[in-house]
């Protein structure tokens, strides 16, 4: 029984680097995705281009390709990153070039009507995207940007091909060491949905929050 316990003690230290990737990633991809969604509505031809860039090359390429090229190739050229830092980033820009679609569509899908009124109101760009058409575009990013910090916890799983220590590469260790796969891939089963859970709440709370803000109800 205790050796079952240090294994399960094993797995949990995985779901902490597992939270702490998560954590980081969307810290680092719901920034990016606001720079680059908002790059992509810009008046500028090479503001557009370089965000245009940054989402098309992130979508329409492997992240197991990007993880490698990052934590392989660019040490080549002396940069050299600790496989946490290069789990974060390509983790991060993966899930932001996703995350800046839904930010272009939420900003596209706020009514024209509330464009003129800014325009009536003689408010600058700068100041009617900060006070109405953000604020506006947030509450219907909000539940998608909960679907990809969910997207962004599952592929968390990736970093173990870089000898990460995270919960699948505990899990797969556990499994080498006692030949049981229904213990350790079972228990990461748990954790992964009780974590898919908690960002479900934590967003559908903020939404609500939000919501509440902008209907003026106290």
């Amino acid at each position: 029984m205790g050796e079952w316990i240090g294994y399960l003690y094993l797995i949990l230290q995985g779901a902490e680097v597992t939270a702490c990737l998560t954590v980081l990633g969307c810290l680092l991809a719901f920034p990016m995705a606001f720079v680059a969604g908002l790059g992509r509505l810009s008046r500028f031809f090479a503001v557009r281009s370089l965000a245009t860039i940054y989402v098309e090359f992130f979508r329409g390429t492997s992240i197991f390709v990007q993880l490698f090229w990052v934590f392989f190739v660019l040490p080549l050229f002396g940069l050299e990153l600790s496989p946490f830092t290069v789990g974060v980033v390509v983790l991060g820009l993966n899930v932001g070039a996703y995350a800046a679609e839904v930010v272009r569509g939420a900003i596209q899908a706020i009514p024209r009507s509330q464009c003129e009124a800014c325009i009536a109101l003689n408010l600058t760009r700068y100041q009617s995207m900060r006070h109405i058409i953000i604020p506006q575009g947030f509450v219907v990013m909000l539940p998608t940007f909960g679907n990809n910090a969910i997207e962004l916890l599952k592929a968390t799983a990736v970093v173990s091909v870089i000898s990460l220590a995270d919960m699948t590469f505990q899990a797969q260790l556990v499994r080498g060491q006692t030949g049981s796969t229904a213990f350790p891939f079972f228990t990461i089963l748990l954790i992964y949905f009780a974590f898919a859970m908690l960002i479900s709440f934590g967003f559908k709370r903020l939404e609500r929050h939000i919501s509440r803000g902008l209907d003026g109800v106290r």
